[in-house]
């Protein structure tokens, strides 16, 4: 009977060992592609969330001002095209009847 343990337990090493190997294994290619990854980002040039972010914050400020300053000049072309057409004299009925 002891043979027969010790052969579970020679066994049961090799498992265990092979189990740790397989382990190191994954680890190993996990760092491998980890940094096959970040390097292939960093050559590609992309921008950083924290930039995104900041320049679409910027953007959207810039467009809430360009509406704001659409509508201000709308109502000052407005004013401006008002008083022309009230300053243009109209001819009467009685203006052109005595003129022919």
């Amino acid at each position: 009977m002891q043979t027969n343990s010790r052969i579970f337990d020679d066994i049961a090493r090799l498992a265990s060992g092979a189990l740790g190997t397989a382990q190191g294994v994954k680890t190993e290619w996990d760092n491998l592609l980890h940094q096959r990854m970040e390097r292939m980002i960093a050559n590609m040039d992309l921008v950083p969330r924290e930039e995104f972010d900041a320049i679409k914050a910027m953007v959207v400020s810039l467009s809430e001002t360009v509406e704001k300053q659409q509508a201000q000049i709308a109502a000052l072309e407005k004013k401006v095209a008002s008083p022309r057409k009230a300053a243009t004299p109209r001819k009467s009925k009685a203006s052109t009847k005595s003129d022919s």
